[in-house]
This record gives C-alpha cells, sequence and structure tokens, in this order.
C-alpha cells in the first residue's frame, strides 16, 4: 500500500505539517484526547483490529515499513500520522488548579516524556518548557509519556527566568528543586500555588533560574548514589505537593 501524500514523508520530530506518534498509549490516548486530528494510523495486522482504533483510518503495514516511518523500532505495531502538539497559553497554565512544574533546559526528550507522565498522574495543572534548549513534545516524549502528554496543558516560554519571576503576579512561588541545598522537601510546607522549578540532567538549575526561584529544596539522599534521576525527582516532590505535606 502507498502513504496517503505524495512529497517529503511526514516525520518523527517535526515543528510544522504533519508529524508521528507512535506506540500502542501514545496513539490510544491520542486518540482518546481528540486536541488534535489523526490522518490515518499504519499497523501490524494484529494491531489493525484494535477496538481503540475505531473510527480511525488504519492501513495494515509490514514491521519494517513502521519502523522506517517511526524512525525506529520500538513503535509496538501502531504509528499515527498527526498534526503539531496543540501548546497551551502559558497564563492558562497559571491559572490552573493545583501545582505547576517547570523544567529548565531539560535535554533529553525521554526525561521530559517521563516528567510530563508524573505530571498528568499527580493531576497537576500543567507543565512549562523553553522555546529553545528543549526537544519540545516530539514522538519520543510522547512515547515516554505513555501518552500522557495528549490530555495535558504543556506551555513554551521564552524565558524561564522571566516566568518564574511573573509568577508571583499569578498568585504562585517557585521552589527550586537542588540537589545539596535548601529545605528537607518533607518539613517544606507545600500549597497548590507552588511551582516546581527543576534543572537540566546533571547540570540542575541555571544560576539565574535558581536566584529566581523563591524557595530551594532539596530530596536528602540516604545511600551511596549522590542523586536520583530527573523524573523520579519530579515525582517525589509532585506527590508531596499535592499531599499538601
Amino acid at each position: 500500500m502507498s502513504t496517503r501524500r505524495q512529497g517529503r514523508p511526514p516525520r518523527p520530530e517535526d515543528d510544522e505539517g504533519p508529524v508521528l506518534v507512535y506506540g500502542r498509549n501514545p496513539v490510544r490516548e491520542l486518540i482518546r484526547a481528540a486536541r488534535r486530528p489523526v490522518s490515518e494510523v499504519w499497523a501490524l495486522p494484529q494491531a489493525a483490529d484494535d477496538p481503540d482504533l475505531a473510527g480511525v483510518r488504519v492501513v495494515v503495514k509490514r514491521r519494517e515499513d513502521l519502523a522506517r516511518l517511526a524512525g525506529t523500532g520500538d513503535h509496538q505495531g501502531v504509528v499515527a500520522i498527526t498534526e503539531p502538539y496543540p501548546y497551551a497559553d502559558p497564563q492558562a497554565v497559571l491559572e490552573g488548579d493545583g501545582p505547576i512544574i517547570v523544567l529548565d533546559q531539560v535535554q533529553d526528550p525521554r526525561n521530559l516524556g517521563a516528567v510530563a507522565r508524573v505530571v498528568d498522574a499527580a493531576g497537576f495543572a500543567g507543565l512549562v518548557i523553553p522555546s529553545r534548549g528543549s526537544p519540545g513534545i516530539t514522538a519520543v516524549a510522547c512515547k515516554a509519556s505513555s501518552g500522557a502528554v495528549e490530555h495535558l496543558h504543556i506551555a513554551r516560554v521564552g524565558s524561564v527566568v522571566a516566568f518564574v519571576n511573573d509568577l508571583p503576579g499569578s498568585g504562585r512561588w517557585a521552589a527550586g528543586a537542588d540537589a545539596d541545598e535548601g529545605e528537607d522537601y518533607r518539613e517544606m510546607s507545600w500549597d497548590g500555588s507552588v511551582a516546581i522549578v527543576l534543572g537540566a540532567e546533571g547540570a540542575g538549575l541555571r544560576p539565574r533560574v535558581r536566584e529566581a526561584c523563591h524557595r530551594l529544596v532539596r530530596i536528602p539522599m540516604s545511600g551511596n548514589v549522590a542523586s536520583l534521576n530527573l523524573s523520579t525527582a519530579a515525582a517525589v516532590l509532585a506527590f508531596r505537593a499535592v499531599s499538601g505535606g
């Protein structure tokens, strides 16, 4: 069978034009959320009759065809052709109910997706990422989030520093995660107006972002490893925040 159009094929990481989402859960949540149209789904024969694909044009393909389209063998037998991710307005995220997470130049789309899954699971109002220095919501991030990004309010901002500085005007405050300094997360008073600010893998918060935060928070480590990975740290802080500890 042929692809749906001529010209340059859609890519997993495009910012314009048709893009791809792959993996069983990501494609299922893409369809369920119905926030961006699905042109068609390429699927292996055993996945083509999945009830979650009802109402969507499905084209049966071989495994190698799916791998070529997705650019990876990690497609789990399903690849959807859709439109670019619908980012939210930053103000809408600020006005949402509950805490938010702000990521400062996280480079790995898998980490970004894993944090997005935490944001969804904890019932946060949304996630904020920079327009530059971040991969954005790519197919890899969608897969790592298990489709959670399709239900979230995720906003991009030109400057994380400016965004954090402006938080008090929206009734919010920033708790910057720091591996070495700050209050023990178990002793901090949390509330729904907090914006948890997390830095890049390894490097942590940039100095200017760190200085803009109203308080610093740390997760004490008792073992031999010096720190947690980004999404695990996000989960620890996020669920503490919603518990009102």
